[in-house]
């Protein structure tokens, strides 16, 4: 994050706290030597890693599994010029331990588009930011919102 940009730094906690909120996030990744943005959904587990639950034939999976990757959510409000964006940077990694499986199954994410075989995606939260903007006024006093 730039300093001085207007916007409220958010601590790692508060982070968290409002990315368990959310209801959708979009994760960041290489796809053939270019970045590529997919929007999912997704849940924290207990340990605050984030949880994404995808076919196993998908073609995120073998871009991810192994590799750093950024996941980011927000919630904005364009009326009142407000709201909040957290990113999590970590290592992404395919959950193949069948009961740590078979746990998720029961306390992670629920598939939007079902598929018959489906893995889980773990990525730890080795760095967390996140800033906010509160109606649309800036850190300098300035009303943004006319």
């Amino acid at each position: 994050m730039y300093r001085n940009d207007g916007f409220r730094e958010l601590e790692r906690q508060e982070c968290l706290r409002l990315l368990a909120k959310a209801p959708v996030g979009r994760i960041v990744y290489t796809r053939q030597a270019l970045p590529a943005v997919l929007p999912v959904n997704f849940c924290l587990d207990a340990d605050c890693a984030v949880l994404l639950r995808t076919a196993a034939t998908s073609e995120l999976v073998r871009a991810v599994d192994g590799t750093v990757v950024a996941f980011e959510a927000d919630e904005v409000d364009a009326a009142t010029h407000s709201g909040w964006s957290v990113v999590v940077t970590g290592s992404a990694t395919v959950v193949t331990d069948p009961a740590e499986h078979e746990r998720l199954v029961r306390t992670g994410p629920r598939s939007w588009v079902p598929s018959p075989r489906e893995v889980f995606i773990r990525i730890e939260p080795e760095l967390v930011t996140g800033r906010e903007l509160v109606g649309g006024h800036s850190m300098y006093g300035l009303d943004l919102s006319s």
